[in-house]
């Protein structure tokens, strides 16, 4: 697999004498959907966090888009268009599923203070354009119903696909997503890889941890598997489901 937009090179991260990502290299290139699987505790979620700047590598290099982002912080990170969909949604519950959406927006004019008092139709206009950006995520998510609604009055499914549609509302360049269809059902799960891949062909790529591996290996195009800290294997779909290292990572024997 060719260098890509994201790059990690001999990663480490312990926590006092355990290692929870032990030496990582992998490549997720520009465009696509490529995927990380590995049994509970292998390091996923960890590797995930390190590169999100929420942990500090203890070794090795992560870049993106070219530049080094070991020592940038969570927001900094964020700016350069790196974003990510938490496995438990964190939504502002109070709020309508469309000022959810509406706070992801980058670069709001009305946040500016003499903004908001002598250039009022300027950032009024704005604002308009985002409702209706928002509002063509949320019926991509199948959620535009419920726009008007508070966010604590979804299901526990709906709410993860508000979490994933605010993400988009961020224009990522390349979206961490952790375990996006958990806890929806396994027709809805597929429905929102398909309208992630259709989205991929459009510019944005899709890093996703997930352990419905018959929804993920359907959509991506390439996947790594992780296990004890270190991604054993990575390749295409069909080839990483006649693996012996996929296997013995889930079930410990040939």
């Amino acid at each position: 697999m060719e260098e890509g937009l994201l790059r990690i090179r001999e990663v480490s991260k312990h926590f006092g004498g355990v290692y929870a990502v032990n030496g990582v290299s992998l490549d997720v290139k520009e465009g696509g959907i490529c995927g990380l699987v590995g049994p509970n505790g292998s390091g996923k979620s960890t590797l995930f966090n390190t590169i999100l700047g929420i942990h500090r590598p203890d070794g090795g290099n992560i870049y993106f888009n070219g530049n080094c982002i070991n020592c940038l912080a969570p927001h900094q990170i964020y700016a350069l268009g790196l974003v990510n969909a938490f496995q438990l949604p964190r939504l502002f519950y109070q709020m309508s599923v469309l000022d959810n959406m509406l706070v992801a927006a980058r670069g709001q004019q009305g946040d500016k203070l003499l903004n908001s008092l002598f250039l009022r139709r300027k950032w009024q206009e704005q604002e308009k354009g985002l409702i209706e950006e928002a509002l063509e995520i949320l019926e991509l998510m199948e959620l535009d119903k419920w726009a008007f609604s508070l966010a604590g009055e979804l299901s526990g499914g709906q709410r993860k696909l508000l979490e994933v549609a605010r993400a988009l509302m961020a224009k990522p360049t390349l979206l961490l997503l952790d375990e996006p269809a958990a806890g929806i059902n396994p027709v809805l799960g597929r429905k929102m890889f398909q309208k992630l891949e259709d989205l991929s062909r459009n510019g944005t790529t899709f890093f996703i941890v997930e352990h419905r591996l018959e929804i993920l290996f359907e959509f991506a195009s390439w996947i790594y598997v992780m296990d004890r800290g270190k991604t054993v294997v990575g390749g295409e779909p069909e080839d990483i489901s006649e693996e012996p290292a996929f296997y013995r990572a889930y079930l410990g024997e040939e």
